[in-house]
């Protein structure tokens, strides 16, 4: 064991992800937020048909109904709500909002929650409480004073249900605006503006089921242990009946080696494990395009080898013949690549492509996951048609056991876009909202994440409305992040706990405290459930049930609604009504939008239902009515290799990344034990070689800055080295605090999604450490 020079260890860890360590954490969350007895109860119905759906991230659940299936970080995310610590108007009454910024993110999160609505009071630097209806008066006084509805944005949180977030959007939209930064604009818009090119829908493919059917994994740019933890109960299933599972990352994460799974009476009771991905392969940062580009390019030479001796072809040559349009001019551009460009540009040896291409050729049914491993670089989108192009080459699209799989963070923020939250929405969508809804929807684009900070900078953003989330440290570049929500008018947030978006507030600031997933939604006497979508288009019904934290807190749809009645009236749309009863929201849902028939009378049951997907049963929505193969050239001019010019070897790369005691910005605990960090956050992930090379050793303190050209500097100081298994010139460190290192301007082409996994920064000898001695 190493002890670092401040608080914290760094140890080796060798357990299995999972087993008696996550039992361990699970009771020390659940003392830390003193929960009380009667509700650990609610442990039991989570992802159970008669109760809530887990608010954390958006794995399916083997038909929502067939086993107590609960997982670590899920059961954070349920004490986190359940905690008995709470922040009422005597909290704000003895703590300044400046004297509030100065503590961490994890101390933020550990006062409990919120009881009451508060507005900012700018004489005394406090929250004072406020009523409802004064709130909504001003947040409507705010709109009105507007010189357009352009110059507000509303922001959304994936955990918001598709209740609150469709009668958002139509508010919004008859407010004059599409104005919908959301949590997708930052992890997996790639993926959303990528496949609708390729296979015509922005979702994946498969279902649970298809896992059962599989015969190869390959898991792109993820670590399920932390980020997903119930996938590692179907991985290990796959495992365990002989599938093979490749992980495909730049980190060798501990879940895909290792997973005891707790509910496992034999491998809790015998201290084993089941051994999960058989190979793993380690791009450098931003080097999948160029790996699958060669795993592409070695299926098509074999299939060619295989012309030639006259064997059984390699590639699915009906289904291309059948589906598909583009493969001549993809096989073309494949057949000119240069092999050691491939090499050089993936980070990976030709052996391990060729490993990889064998393990794929050799698949007769292959699904291919990713996360944020794939979606956070430049080239994002390009990656994702590469990896589109890959598996319609074998025909691994609409195949039953294979298919196209993206796994999505927040527990709904598939369902949040299906119901309309997105800046760019179709014309089709906005002449049936506004066809059922009998008003003209504004028809331009509105601004994503970036694109409102930007125009916040500028001025031209004054009000600023966020449904759930933690904006200001969930977005890049802090300080400007921070300089943007700082020159509003107004800024409201939605919200559960208090967080760092309340303290970098506007002219006016509202935080507006609302019911958590886990708690009993009564209006007018009756209970209300909440509807959500899972990564594999699953629609389940959940409903909360434990007793509220507060009297004075609303739900998120009626929070929601009563803003929209004191915004527009109730001439048009009788917003207090869909407050009042959600199923009414789910009957406009049903009138605006294909695949909701009967939306009702399908939830009611259990495990809910099924949104079409129409590229899994071969139908492509696509211009040419097909799928489309798309060629995709390696980029020349990029701003790692612009920095590398510059700076040769001392240039690194950093990939932003979780600790396993979090959730998005959500700081549980200081931990990170499959990595071996404890007790701390601010760390840095290095070769032990490029340690040497650039003459730093482990345990010794670092500054990082970015390398930029926009003449702006960005440092975040003082960071641990930690000697880890990572590729060369790449590094790794936890967000939020690496954040302000990411160029509000350093986005992915098309999705312009931040590139908070491809980071030029240089490193040099901690100046604090330097002055503290």
């Amino acid at each position: 064991m190493e002890k670092s020079k401040s608080q914290g260890t760094i140890e080796t860890y060798d357990h299995p992800a999972g087993g008696w360590g996550a039992v361990k954490y699970v009771a020390i969350n659940m003392i830390k937020e003193k929960v009380a007895g009667g509700k650990y109860r609610t442990l039991f119905k989570q992802n159970q048909p008669e109760g809530f759906d887990c608010p954390g991230c958006a794995w399916p659940d083997r038909q929502h109904a067939s086993t107590f299936e609960f997982c670590e970080n899920g059961v954070k995310a349920v004490a986190a709500e359940a905690t008995s610590k709470r922040v009422t108007p005597a909290f704000f009454e003895k703590n300044t909002v400046a004297a509030l910024l100065e503590q961490s993110d994890y101390e933020l999160e550990q006062h409990g929650r919120l009881t009451d609505p508060m507005r900012y009071d700018a004489k005394t630097d406090k929250y004072v409480p406020v009523s409802w209806a004064d709130a909504y008066k001003l947040i409507a006084s705010h709109l009105h004073q507007l010189d357009n509805p352009h110059q507000a944005a509303f922001y959304t949180s994936g955990r918001a249900g598709n209740e609150a977030a469709f009668v958002y959007q139509l508010f919004v939209r008859m407010f004059g605006t599409n104005n919908f930064p959301d949590c997708s604009n930052m992890c997996h818009e790639a993926t959303s503006r990528g496949l609708p090119s390729t296979v015509g829908v922005g979702k994946g493919t498969v279902t649970l089921d298809d896992f059962e059917h599989a015969d190869t994994l390959l898991i792109f740019g993820q670590n399920p242990a932390t980020n997903h933890p119930r996938m590692l109960g179907e991985l290990r299933e796959c495992s365990k009946r002989g599938a093979v599972i490749v992980s495909i990352n730049p980190l060798r994460e501990r879940g895909l080696e290792r997973f005891a799974d707790p509910q496992s009476v034999v491998e809790m009771l015998t201290l084993s494990s089941t051994k999960i991905a058989s190979t793993f392969i380690q791009p450098k940062l931003g080097g999948d395009f160029a790996l699958i580009k060669g795993v592409a390019k070695r299926t098509l030479e074999l299939d060619d080898e295989a012309l030639a001796l006259g064997t059984e072809r390699v590639l699915d040559t009906a289904f291309i013949a059948e589906h598909c349009a583009g493969f001549d001019a993809f096989a073309a551009d494949l057949r000119m690549q240069d092999w050691q460009e491939l090499v050089d540009e993936s980070g990976v040896s030709r052996d391990d492509i060729e490993k990889l291409s064998r393990i794929y050729v050799n698949g007769k049914r292959v699904i291919a996951t990713w996360g944020m491993g794939i979606t956070q670089h430049k080239n994002s989108v390009q990656t994702v048609h590469m990896l589109s192009n890959l598996m319609m080459m074998r025909g691994n699209i609409g195949r039953e056991g294979a298919g196209l799989c993206p796994v999505r963070g927040h527990s709904n923020v598939q369902g949040n876009r299906t119901v309309g939250i997105e800046e760019k929405p179709s014309q089709e969508f906005l002449s049936s909202l506004g066809k059922v809804f009998n008003f003209e929807p504004p028809r331009e684009h509105g601004y994503d994440v970036v694109e409102t900070i930007h125009e916040m900078l500028e001025g031209h953003v004054k009000v600023f409305i966020g449904l759930g989330g933690n904006f200001v440290m969930a977005t890049p570049d802090t300080p400007r992040t921070f300089d943007a929500l700082r020159s509003c008018n107004l800024t409201v947030h939605i919200t559960t706990k208090l967080n760092r978006s309340h303290l970098v507030h506007g002219a006016d600031a509202l935080i507006l405290p609302t019911l958590g997933r886990t708690e009993i939604d009564k209006q007018n006497g009756v209970a209300q459930g909440v509807t959500v979508e899972d990564s594999m288009s699953m629609v389940h019904i959940s409903y909360g049930m434990n007793t509220p934290a507060s009297k004075n807190l609303m739900s998120e749809t009626a929070i929601v609604a009563n803003i929209a009645h004191a915004t527009l009236g109730s001439e048009k749309v009788d917003w207090l009504a869909y407050a009042a009863d959600y199923s009414l929201v789910r009957d406009a849902i049903e009138q605006v939008l294909d695949g909701f028939e009967n939306y009702n009378e399908r939830i009611a049951k259990p495990g809910g239902f099924h949104l079409r997907v129409a590229s899994r049963e071969r139908e492509w929505l696509t211009d040419t009515g097909k799928a489309n193969f798309i060629v995709h050239n390696i980029q020349q001019d990029t701003p790692i290799r612009r920095a590398k010019q510059q700076h040769g070897a001392q240039l690194m790369t950093l990939m932003t990344t979780r600790s396993h005691d979090q959730y998005n910005t959500t700081i549980y605990a200081m931990d990170d034990r499959y990595r071996g960090v404890f007790g701390q956050r601010r760390v840095v992930f290095i070769n032990p070689e490029d340690l040497l090379m650039l003459g730093y050793k482990a345990g010794e303190w670092v500054d990082m800055s970015t390398v930029w050209d926009d003449g702006i500097e960005r440092h975040a100081n003082r960071f641990l080295l930690v000697e880890y298994d990572i590729p060369r010139g790449c590094i790794g460190a936890y967000y939020p605090e690496t954040n302000p290192l990411v160029p509000l301007n350093s986005v992915g082409d098309v999705c312009n999604t931040p590139t908070s996994k491809s980071i030029p920064v240089l490193l040099r000898p901690s100046m604090s450490v330097a002055l503290a001695a």
